[in-house]
């Protein structure tokens, strides 16, 4: 929910209880030595049949293991241990076949009717059926935790044999396309635990029907998962495939960086400019940037604090360098159009910002503060370990301490930032949060319906923006979405002009160009942006 969480989104129509997610994420964790563990290296098996394919994120992997709320750093993992029924193509920019082989909808698209392969089990060695997945998507929808707000269109499942599902929907929706999400679209075997599932869950064990199931996890440690594969995969394992995969947690880029130049590790999630820049002329590397559909958010607390005052929030827009940050990324990032990115309906261009120090010094005058007026004093929260995000908050300090503006930043594991944003004492809360964010399905209603959608109890409206009118707009895009394009856009185009320029809830100084580095033997890795940071290993072939 994003950067995750997310990556990275959450729920909708206002209603969720979440984890973590699309956001930038990851949990409080002792500091990472570089020393490779057992189980770890990439190295030597690298051209063996029964390799495992290491992956390096700078972020603590899990946070939940329920499917059904699962909205956190873990989709790197889940998306390997759990299936849904579609996936998104980047390529052909439609949903494709996974647990599902084909679907049908009716012209007026409020009834879909999906056909699963034949043959694919779960984890507990029992079938993937109609039944299963009509079980798992209504305990999802019944859990209202984390995306099951994708599911908000459906009236009723059915499961007419052992290989139809059928969905009777409320209103026109692109179900194809919401199965495939990220989050909250898993089956899973719900009769997996003979008590309490979820606890069941939160104790390491999975019931997906994925290529790969949990092996080991140790929350805290350096590897602090690892997955291995599931022999009776439905697509097989024949040919040169990784075997396990493990998910080794380290928080600093030079150490990653290190470890994959010395063949321990497989890939790099992330590395800075200069990194990258070298990782590309590095023989045993290879390297590759792709367009994303995660942008990074600068919310302002609209709520409470100093930034209550719609003129300070417009004025620390004015102040943010967004050229100069993007020039400074080095490819990292390009400069952000309004919420939504390049790519998907609602991307709106010319709505790319400009520091304008001049303009933030009158609109702080005219507040009472700024050169000469009150000293303002503001708390900003980040992500540890992020180097885009270091540099943002850099740029922004030094810009504001011109302005008599003291910035007082503070970086943090992502659950400790977003329990302070989520305090129930606003005073505790921060006047500015940084957060990454990506949509849950191939669609710009996450941004909306999660952090701009007024909420009972905080998740993801880190702004605390509150607007019945803004509500009641965003709770119209998906119908729009899936019956009058032309009218969705306008919508999209209307939100986003209330939400960044009247109500100044947020700045998007740039989308993220994803910069991946990983060891010359990985074969076949193709970056998905509607699943961020995700490996669909099993896709890879380990070469020598």
């Amino acid at each position: 929910m994003r950067w995750h969480m997310r990556l990275l989104a959450a729920g909708a129509v206002a209603a969720v209880t979440v984890t973590a997610a699309a956001c930038s994420g990851g949990q409080v964790r002792g500091a990472a030595d570089s020393s490779p563990e057992p189980g770890s290296s990439a190295g030597s098996a690298a051209g063996t049949a029964d390799s495992t394919f290491v992956y390096v994120p700078n972020l603590d992997v899990v946070t939940d293991w329920d499917p059904a709320s699962s909205y956190s750093n873990e989709n790197i993992a889940m998306e390997n241990i759990y299936e849904s029924l579609t996936r998104y193509n980047p390529q052909t920019k439609k949903a494709e076949p996974r647990l599902a082989a084909s679907w049908t909808s009716s012209p007026d698209g409020k009834k879909w009717t999906f056909t699963l392969r034949e043959g694919a089990k779960f984890h507990t060695g029992k079938p993937v059926d109609a039944a299963a997945a009509k079980a798992a998507i209504e305990r999802t929808m019944k859990e209202g935790q984390g995306a099951a707000y994708i599911w908000g269109a459906v009236k009723k499942i059915d499961a007419k044999d052992a290989t139809t599902l059928e969905f009777t929907l409320k209103y026109p929706a692109p179900l194809d396309l919401i199965a495939s999400a990220g989050y909250a679209s898993y089956v899973y075997d719900t009769t997996a635990a003979s008590g309490d599932l979820k606890k069941w869950f939160g104790e390491g064990h999975d019931a997906g029907s994925g290529p790969y199931t949990i092996d080991s996890w140790q929350k805290g440690k350096e590897t602090e998962l690892t997955l291995k594969a599931f022999d009776d995969y439905w697509g097989g394992w024949d040919g040169q495939h990784y075997k396990k995969i493990a998910y080794r947690v380290t928080p600093e880029l030079t150490t990653a960086w290190q470890l994959l130049q010395r063949g321990e590790v497989s890939f790099v999630q992330r590395l800075n400019a200069q990194l990258f820049a070298q990782a590309g002329s590095t023989d045993t590397v290879q390297t590759s940037q792709t367009p994303s559909f995660q942008n990074l958010l600068v919310l302002f607390n609209t709520a409470d604090g100093p930034l209550k005052d719609v003129k300070l929030r417009q004025a620390l827009q004015k102040a943010i360098d967004y050229d100069g940050l993007v020039a400074a990324m080095k490819g990292a990032g390009v400069a952000a159009s309004g919420l939504v990115p390049e790519g998907l309906l609602g991307n709106i261009p010319g709505m790319t910002p400009k520091q304008d120090l001049p303009g933030a010094e009158a609109l702080l005058k005219e507040a009472g503060y700024g050169p000469g007026g009150k000293p303002l004093d503001l708390t900003l929260t980040y992500a540890q370990g992020d180097a885009d995000q270091e540099l943002l908050v850099t740029l922004l300090s030094s810009a504001l301490d011109k302005l008599n503006v003291k910035l007082s930043a503070k970086p943090l594991q992502w659950t400790t930032q977003w329990d302070q944003g989520k305090a129930k004492d606003p005073s505790k809360r921060q006047d500015i949060f940084v957060m990454y964010w990506f949509p849950d399905y191939a669609d710009a209603y996450s941004w909306f319906v999660n952090v701009f959608h007024g909420e009972k109890d905080v998740q993801f409206n880190l702004s605390y923006l509150k607007d019945a009118a803004i509500d009641k707009e965003i709770d119209e895009l998906p119908a729009l979405t899936a019956t009058d394009k032309d009218a969705a856009e306008k919508a999209y185009s209307d939100l986003q002009n209330k939400i960044i320029n009247e109500q100044a809830a947020v700045a998007v100084p740039y989308v993220q160009n994803y910069q991946r580095a990983f060891a010359k033997s990985v074969q076949g890795y193709v970056d998905n942006p509607a699943y961020p940071n995700v490996v669909f290993v099993y896709d890879l072939k380990p070469g020598a």
